[in-house]
């Protein structure tokens, strides 16, 4: 009873310290927080004022928030009494074996860092890369944010796509689309290859320079494939490719040149007797 007495005189006092510094520490880690997204949102609109590129400031964006977000929580851990020089040691004498539980992280963050300072693809670019195709919303820290054209967000790991091959597609602004047409063999070629040529001619996204080709591909099973190949900017290539389709296949009819389809002639040269 005497210790419960004891406690209770000096439980005013206890909650006086101690409650007022768990105050602090809340109203610290809510102010550091807040810092934290201040400072990631000043450093990306000056870079952004700078003309840096999106990708460089988004990357640096985020690094600055991790740096102020680890100071506020060793001030928070400071204002609890926790000795945060001593914190520092033990972390560091740990750091080896967080280093090696946290490898794959590691390795995405400094496969994050090579994809800044190399750029193989920025944001906004159509990529194909770690088994997934769609355009950069965001390269983070340790991951990739794409946005695929059936409207999915992948969260790619940014080893991944750094340990594989990137496919960009956006990355010189111009992409050839090829298609393969076929014609029947009684068809008239010259006439075949105007035609092809006059769509593309007439295609209003179909590049000038360069020039496209049509061209005899192979003599196939069943019809002689012409290739076709227009040139367009790479914001216009399911476009082009989906209007030139059907514009040939018009334009063959128009011109009564016949498209096959596979088929197979039989030859008997004996009926069985009777």
């Amino acid at each position: 009873m005497e210790n419960l007495d004891g406690f209770m005189k000096q439980a005013p006092d206890l909650i006086a310290t101690y409650g007022m510094k768990v105050i602090f520490a809340i109203l610290i880690f809510i102010i550091g927080k807040f810092l934290a997204n201040v400072a990631r949102n000043i450093t990306t609109k000056l870079m952004d004022k700078r003309k840096v590129d999106t990708t460089v400031a988004s990357f640096v964006g985020n690094m600055v928030w991790a740096v102020v977000f680890a100071f506020t929580i060793i001030a928070t851990l400071g204002e609890l009494g926790v000795q945060t020089a001593s914190l520092v040691a033990v972390v560091g004498a740990a750091g080896l074996a967080v280093g090696l539980a946290l490898q794959g992280s590691l390795s995405n963050f400094a496969a994050g860092v090579l994809m800044v300072l190399f750029r193989p693809c920025r944001v906004g670019d159509y990529i194909e890369a770690a088994g997934v195709s769609g355009t950069v919303d965001e390269i983070t820290i340790f991951s990739t944010r794409l946005h695929t054209p059936d409207n999915k967000v992948v969260i790619a790991p940014n080893s991944a796509i750094m340990n594989g091959t990137i496919t960009n597609y956006s990355a010189l602004g111009q992409r050839r689309v090829d298609l393969v047409i076929g014609v029947a063999y009684d068809a008239d070629l010259k006439q075949a290859k105007e035609v092809l040529s006059q769509v593309l001619e007439n295609h209003p996204l179909v590049l000038k320079d360069p020039a496209y080709t049509v061209a005899l591909l192979e003599l196939a099973d069943s019809s002689v494939n012409f290739v076709v190949r227009p040139w367009v900017k790479t914001a216009d290539y399911w476009t082009v490719y989906f209007e030139v389709m059907e514009q040939v296949k018009v334009a063959l009819d128009d011109a009564n040149i016949g498209i096959p389809f596979p088929q197979m002639d039989l030859h008997v040269k004996e009926l069985p007797a009777k």
